[in-house]
């Protein structure tokens, strides 16, 4: 086995910055390709309100304990209190992403009964 080299956080790439903003572009995609007009609606944006006021609760413990930490190698290092800005942006595309087929399947088992 060869040594390991450090590198430093400028010489990386910032993967999980990559992933959460391709997530959450994603999941506008597939809302705007599945035709379910979710992020049109007034209601998920108050959704989606509530949902980072408990994220910064929740994860703003978790990473002000610090029970999680992240490599400054990985991220942009942009922190709202102690949560990276990628946490939301991961949060954003995970719910949306499952309301989203969520509500395409509703609407066509409604459409085939």
């Amino acid at each position: 086995m060869g040594k390991r080299e450090l590198v430093s956080a400028e010489e990386t790439v910032k993967e999980y910055t990559i992933l959460a903003a391709c997530g959450a572009l994603l999941s506008v995609g597939l809302d705007l390709i599945l035709k379910t007009q979710l992020i049109r609606t007034k209601a998920f944006w108050i959704f989606w309100a509530v949902m980072a006021v408990l994220t910064t609760i929740i994860n703003g413990y978790l990473t002000g304990r610090p029970i999680v930490m992240y490599g400054e190698e990985f991220f942009l290092n942009i922190r709202f209190i102690t949560i990276p800005l990628e946490d939301y942006l991961f949060g954003f595309s995970l719910l949306t992403s499952n309301i989203v087929l969520w509500e395409y399947f509703k609407k066509r088992e409604k459409s085939s009964d």
